[in-house]
C-alpha cells in the first residue's frame, strides 16, 4: 500500500475520521474485490496529490465490519468523503481521480 493512504479498522476509524481537521476519503474494500483492486492505484494518486491537505484512508470491510455497517456499505468498492466527521459525498462503485479530486477541492 501506498505510504500516503491510511489503513483504518474499527478502533482507529473515529480518531482518524471523525476528529480529523481535514477532509478524509475512506475507499471501503475488501482484497477479493476485483473493482477495489481497480481503484487502489487511483487513491494512491490522490493521496500524493492531497499530501498534508486530505486524508486517504482504506477500510477493509472484512476486518472492519462494524465501521462498514455504521455507514450501510452493502456493496464495494464505496468511497465516502467526510469533512468535520460528516459525510460529504458518497460514490458505489467505481470513481474517477477527476470527481473525487474535484469533490476533496471544494472542501479545502
Amino acid at each position: 500500500m501506498a505510504e500516503n493512504v491510511i489503513e483504518l479498522n474499527d478502533t482507529t476509524f473515529d480518531e482518524m475520521v471523525h476528529s480529523s481537521e481535514v477532509p478524509v476519503l475512506v475507499d471501503f474494500w475488501a482484497p477479493w474485490c476485483g473493482p477495489c483492486k481497480m481503484m487502489a492505484p487511483i487513491l494512491e494518486e490522490i493521496a500524493a496529490d492531497y499530501d498534508g491537505k486530505a486524508r486517504i484512508c482504506k477500510l477493509d470491510t472484512d476486518e472492519a465490519r462494524d465501521s462498514a455497517m455504521e455507514f450501510g456499505i452493502n456493496a464495494i468498492p464505496t468511497i465516502i468523503l467526510f469533512k468535520n466527521g460528516q459525510v460529504e459525498k458518497k460514490w458505489v462503485g467505481l470513481a474517477s481521480k477527476k470527481d473525487m479530486s474535484a469533490a476533496i477541492d471544494e472542501l479545502l
